[in-house]
């Protein structure tokens, strides 16, 4: 089924609801040679988190495709890893990873505007000053619809036209940019940049180390870490069964505190919240004294085996060095205009500052990229064995 809208005299907003309708709409699809998307998820309501709106736009259109109402939507692959058309998003990290998680889509051919803003030299990069920037449109990014539950379903009209702002206006804001990308001889930069962005696969995490990542653990002790360990699955648990993300069951802060201090009274910690009732502070007790009849747990060390054998006078002079790298770097992205943390990886740097010598290994590095290489890597190569 779809449901057509009219937003503005030459824009138009359709709801694909059905499987023939998602087909008629990729039929379309295929015969353009770009087209936008975005999408939408329900992580502030629901766990785990889904795609539940997937935007996408072409010739003055979006298409908001609903995932809830359509049980099969493989058919999509044909335009998302299609290398004819050039897939438009904004900040589509979240977007990628996210369709990739759920319905294992890949992308090729790919543009980011707010990889092309950054490399224009774009000081703001979110999605309504980008638009302004660049193609004089003023949408209103209103952060109720960025957290509202996007599971619901019929979605008011103001929610699907927020949807749709999120593409209408990126296959301009594309051109602008690569016309002036190209006039500064840094398209090929963005490209490079926008292949990675295709490449990024959606990671699940580590079920059994995932406890060393909670916010504010970083300085708990192994015996802390154990209650941490436990906390942190017993969280887990109740996310899932009641459908309801992690830090709306209980924060990381309380968790984290309980942890370190397991002996305390729990109904005093600030933000304990519903967990301070008798039945819920009983069962924290339960958890917590499980943990304490744990194991030490032990966070895993970091790979430092290029660090040893570094007299105190090499770490000095590689100190010194890494601040001169740096100051390189900067003073390049002053002439350029642009971030310096775009012109090379600070981890690179912190490398080469070490080990000098060590340029043409330093290239093969995965985070160094060939645009680098290609414009800076005479220039970094002679300062880092120079100084």
């Amino acid at each position: 089924m779809i449901t057509q809208k009219t937003i503005k005299s030459n824009q138009s907003i359709n709801t694909i609801t059905s499987k023939e309708a998602l087909s008629k709409l990729i039929s379309n699809a295929l015969s353009k040679n770009h087209l936008s998307i975005d999408i939408e998820g329900n992580g502030f309501f629901r766990y785990p988190e889904r795609v539940c709106l997937i935007q996408v736009s072409f010739d003055n259109q979006a298409h908001i495709i609903d995932p809830l109402a359509i049980d099969d939507l493989m058919e999509l692959r044909k335009i998302f890893e299609n290398t004819n058309i050039t897939k438009i998003f904004h900040a589509g990290d979240y977007d990628i990873r996210s369709l990739n998680r759920d319905y294992s889509f890949t992308f090729k051919n790919v543009f980011d505007t707010s990889i092309g803003a950054a490399f224009l030299g774009s000081e703001k990069l979110g999605l309504d000053a980008i638009l302004y920037e660049y193609v004089q449109v003023e949408i209103k990014k209103d952060k109720k619809f960025q957290r509202s539950d996007w599971t619901i379903r019929p979605l008011p009209d103001e929610s699907i036209e927020y949807a749709a702002d999120d593409v209408l206006y990126l296959s301009e804001t594309r051109n602008v940019m690569e016309k002036r990308l190209s006039e500064l001889a840094r398209l090929d930069w963005v490209k490079e940049e926008c292949t990675r962005l295709s490449q990024i696969k959606f990671q699940p995490k580590n079920e059994t180390n995932a406890f060393f990542d909670v916010k504010g653990s970083i300085d708990l002790n192994p015996r802390s870490l154990a209650v941490l360990k436990c906390l942190y699955e017993f969280r887990e648990d109740e996310a899932i069964g009641k459908d309801r993300p992690p830090f709306k069951i209980i924060s990381d802060s309380v968790i984290v505190e309980i942890s370190r201090e397991p002996h305390q009274n729990f109904s005093e910690i600030s933000g304990i919240g519903n967990w301070a009732n008798r039945p819920n502070l009983q069962r924290l007790k339960e958890v917590v004294e499980k943990g304490m009849d744990m194991d030490p747990q032990y966070r895993p060390q970091k790979n430092k085996q290029r660090l040893k054998g570094m007299t105190n006078k090499e770490r000095e002079k590689a100190n010194i060095r890494l601040k001169q790298l740096k100051e390189w770097r900067k003073n390049l992205g002053q002439e350029l205009k642009l971030d310096p943390s775009l012109l090379w990886p600070t981890s690179s740097l912190a490398r080469l500052s070490r080990f000098p010598e060590s340029f043409e290994e330093e290239c093969e590095q995965p985070e160094v990229r060939d645009w680098q290489i290609k414009e800076f890597g005479d220039s970094i190569s002679q300062s880092a064995s120079n100084l």
